[in-house]
């Protein structure tokens, strides 16, 4: 039977529904801001993902939150009898890691408390009960049966330097996620591609990024947290792997940061082991990651000032046919975008639903609307211009793109949707200082940053075909086409047959 302490009774109703407390109390557990932040999405979420710099925590609170997980989600009926098994297992690329990095921490945390049920019994915590267990173990292709044990009614999976984890591995990781389960996995963020990567624009994923400038030792320059990076450490690490620069050079979108009163541009170490960022993406990719952070951000920020914009609304429209699963309706009132409307249309050509979202932001003064009208779309174009909006556009990729540039006038386009694409990378580019302001869309990421240019022989810009963009994201990228409708240069386009074809020379 399970016997819990007398003294625990009364709280442990309130450990489970506040895990942060159960650390501080129980664990005695000294996590900063950003570590509860972690902790309070693992408890809610079915998947964490956090990329770190060097020595920032993420190991300690990966140990916390599966501690937390281990005691909190198993139940008993009134007779002491386990009826919601729990089981966690800790995760690691090597022997090494799991040995001298994850199941330290567990130890340490377990001998905190001094009076949890169970025993330490090599990489594991054994209980009484076959069924209620913590146990760490090597990650590999060859041992794949070690996943097969891991049905219960609460699981969990901890994985530490996930960036070095296989996709097998994870196959066989996810294949157990039913019920009450977890996924939380932490790294360094050392490469750009593979599973961890993915997740991090995921998503499936709540993320997170923790930066050892912002670790409490660095902020304060003493020691607050035993064992956290230090700023002793951070400063040097600026000196060596930075570069002074201006001002004018400031690019915030590429990792530039200000550090006492200078501002620094970091090499890809940098990036990886103090900023927890990926390295710098290839240059052949549209649009970095980082860039649309800070567009998600700073959305954030203004929404909860209650921004008001009084600029004009740039309406794009991508409309989903058959097979496909949403429509989607970007406006966007010159760098402030309010929404995202996806209308799930149950695998059918909605026209006229379509068609009467848009007309919610037409009919405002000065307003213009962008319907891509090769397929589906021609339908909602129709409805519109039926209705009497002479204010909505034909907007087809198909296009060609005489006369138009880039925001530096040099680069010339192999056609409106290399054009329009690139229009959006300026957008979003932060040297340019647009300061753009977009909801936080997990699809969007996803899709923006998977796209893929070049140059053609003659020097234009062209972009990757779009069945290649799907078979990686395995969907077509509606969000991203919409958004790059909005910047279609319809005064440019007049809607004759003459013009038309000739935009095809």
């Amino acid at each position: 039977m399970m016997k819990i302490n007398p003294s625990w009774q009364k709280k442990l109703k309130l450990w489970r529904e506040d895990w942060c407390l159960f650390a501080k109390e129980v664990l005695k557990a000294r996590l900063d801001e950003e570590q509860k932040a972690i902790l309070r999405a693992v408890q809610t979420e079915k998947m964490v993902a956090v990329a770190s710099g060097t020595a920032r925590g993420k190991d300690y609170i990966a140990a916390v939150a599966a501690m937390c997980f281990m005691y909190l989600t198993p139940r008993w009926d009134k007779h002491g009898n386990l009826v919601k098994n729990t089981k966690v297992a800790m995760t690691a690329p090597t022997d090494r890691q799991v040995g001298n990095i994850m199941v330290p921490e567990v130890r340490r945390l377990y001998r905190n408390a001094g009076c949890l049920p169970g025993r330490i019994v090599g990489h594991d915590i054994r209980t009484r009960y076959e069924e209620w267990f913590l146990t760490g173990f090597k990650a590999g292709d060859d041992n794949q049966e070690a996943w097969s044990g891991f049905h219960a009614v609460n699981t969990m999976f901890v994985v530490t330097e996930a960036s070095g984890i296989s996709q097998t591995t994870y196959n066989a990781i996810e294949g157990n996620l039913q019920g009450n389960s977890r996924l939380l996995i932490v790294f360094n963020p050392n490469t750009p591609v593979g599973y961890a990567a993915k997740a991090m624009k995921s998503g499936r994923f709540k993320k997170f990024r923790l930066s050892s400038l912002n670790a409490e030792n660095v902020i304060k320059k003493q020691e607050i947290i035993p064992g956290q990076v230090n700023y002793e450490w951070v400063k040097d690490k600026v000196e060596a792997w930075c570069m002074p620069i201006q001002q004018a050079d400031f690019n915030e979108g590429d990792g530039d940061f200000k550090w006492e009163g200078g501002l620094y541009r970091p090499n890809d170490l940098f990036r990886i082991k103090v900023l927890g960022m990926f390295p710098k993406v290839a240059e052949d990719v549209l649009i970095p990651y980082e860039w649309l952070e800070l567009a998600f951000k700073r959305w954030e920020e203004l929404n909860a000032e209650g921004f008001k914009t009084s600029r004009s609304c740039k309406l794009g429209v991508d409309v989903a046919g058959m097979g496909r699963d949403s429509s989607i309706l970007v406006p966007r009132f010159g760098n402030w975008i309010p929404e995202i409307i996806s209308h799930h249309s149950g695998g059918r050509a909605d026209h006229m639903h379509v068609a009467g979202l848009a007309v919610q932001y037409l009919r405002r003064k000065g307003a213009s609307g962008f319907i891509d009208t090769i397929g589906e779309g021609a339908g909602t174009y129709s409805r519109l211009i039926e209705l009497g909006y002479d204010n909505a556009f034909s907007c087809k990729f198909s296009y060609g793109a005489k006369n138009l540039n880039d925001v530096t006038g040099q680069y010339t386009f192999a056609n409106m949707r290399a054009y329009l694409y690139w229009a959006v990378r300026d957008w979003l580019n932060p040297k340019n200082n647009n300061l753009p302001a977009i909801p936080p869309n997990e699809k969007l990421m996803e899709e923006a940053t998977e796209i893929k240019w070049f140059f053609q022989s003659n020097g234009s810009i062209a972009i990757e075909k779009k069945d290649d963009i799907k078979k990686r994201l395995k969907r077509s990228p509606d969000t991203f086409d919409a958004l790059a409708n909005t910047f279609f240069p319809y005064d440019y386009i007049e809607l004759t047959e003459k013009d038309v074809f000739n935009q095809f020379l």
